[in-house]
């Protein structure tokens, strides 16, 4: 009853089928936020935390307590709390009473940026590499569930974030409640994409807003099918450009943002996925498991959530959901309901062992 009273229900508030885009700082009636940085997984490192939650206070639950982690370019405060139509994905879990939270990883965001982020890319070797971007989910999950009184929690990732996520879970079992795979990185079918040349390799990466699509090439370019629009508005591409830039001191004169090069040092990464070897074993993962992604996706094609579901053989009451009308970023696109719900329906179902 409960899953199809979710499927029948209106998807979205009228206001969120707009598309104009707003900044965090404007909530939804009902919505309270707050912000705050905490330690790191290391010395001298802060994380910003942003949390969204009903104004009506609850008792905290491993089952409506959830961890949002970003992919390799643009950081989680500006991508699952970007106010389209006047209602971010964060603010659209906490108004079926989730209480979400969500991580910049050090580099990205309001985060510390260390300093070899403000120097010349080819001076410094890729930053925010898989075991140190697993000391931040760390802290940030520890925090939480200490702040909440919880001995776990749910986490969701989206691309890069999707496999720090899945490797977390890995590692701890007993600290998922569920886990969400959005656009999951995993092993392509076929030779990979050859490497960057060295020369534009580096400490991070310089993008112009005009790349904001969906990450770092157009968007328009990498769509399947002969769509004749972008499924993200233009004003919305510069929306998230202007609101990337507002949040984080790495954007330069010329309006171009500085995101951490870690997808080549990582989970998205020579060593693993580009040399045939996966970055976690998704046997080891119990927790419930959504993996996610729209039929367009080309940075992580449907191809790779077929190859990696299969292997989620310790996850009870599995699923894998492909989504129509859209590409890796159909969060922030047109089609970006029907990802919001087929999340929910996950999160709020009864999952059985």
């Amino acid at each position: 009853m409960q899953r199809r009273a979710l499927l029948a229900a209106p998807l979205l508030a009228p206001p969120l089928l707009g598309l104009a885009a707003a900044p965090a700082a404007a909530q939804p009636a009902g919505v309270a936020m707050d912000e705050m940085l905490i330690p790191g997984g290391d010395p001298g490192i802060q994380l910003y935390l942003r949390n969204k939650r009903p104004e009506a206070a609850t008792p905290a639950r491993p089952d409506r307590t959830i961890l949002c982690v970003h992919g390799a370019t643009y950081p989680a405060s500006t991508t699952f709390d970007l106010a389209v139509g006047g209602v971010s994905w964060m603010d659209y879990m906490a108004g079926r009473g989730f209480d979400v939270w969500c991580l910049d990883l050090r580099n990205y965001g309001r985060s510390t940026r260390e300093a070899a982020m403000g120097q010349p890319p080819e001076a410094n070797p890729p930053l925010t590499r898989g075991a140190v971007a697993q000391k931040d989910i760390a802290a940030a999950a520890a925090h939480i569930r200490e702040l909440r009184g919880l001995p776990k929690i749910m986490h969701l990732g989206w691309s890069w974030g999707s496999s720090l996520q899945a490797r977390f879970a890995a590692d701890n079992p007993a600290l998922v409640e569920r886990l969400v795979l959005y656009a999951p990185q995993w092993l392509r079918e076929g030779p990979s994409p050859p490497p960057r040349p060295v020369r534009r390799g580096g400490a991070a990466r310089r993008l112009p807003q005009r790349n904001a699509r969906s990450g770092p090439r157009p968007l328009d370019e990498r769509r399947a099918g002969g769509a004749a629009r972008p499924p993200l508005p233009r004003r919305l591409v510069r929306a998230l450009g202007r609101f990337d830039l507002r949040d984080r001191p790495g954007g330069d004169a010329a309006g171009a943002l500085r995101a951490a090069r870690a997808q080549w040092r990582a989970a998205g990464s020579r060593e693993f996925w580009q040399a045939g070897k996966p970055y976690y074993d998704p046997a080891a993962i119990t927790a419930p498991t959504l993996v996610v992604l729209a039929e367009w996706d080309q940075d992580t094609p449907p191809s790779m959530a077929m190859a990696l579901f299969p292997l989620l053989t310790a996850s009870p009451g599995k699923r894998l959901v492909l989504l129509g009308g859209g590409t890796h970023g159909i969060m922030l696109e047109r089609q970006r309901g029907a990802l919001f719900q087929a999340v929910q329906v996950f999160l709020e179902e009864a999952i059985g062992g």
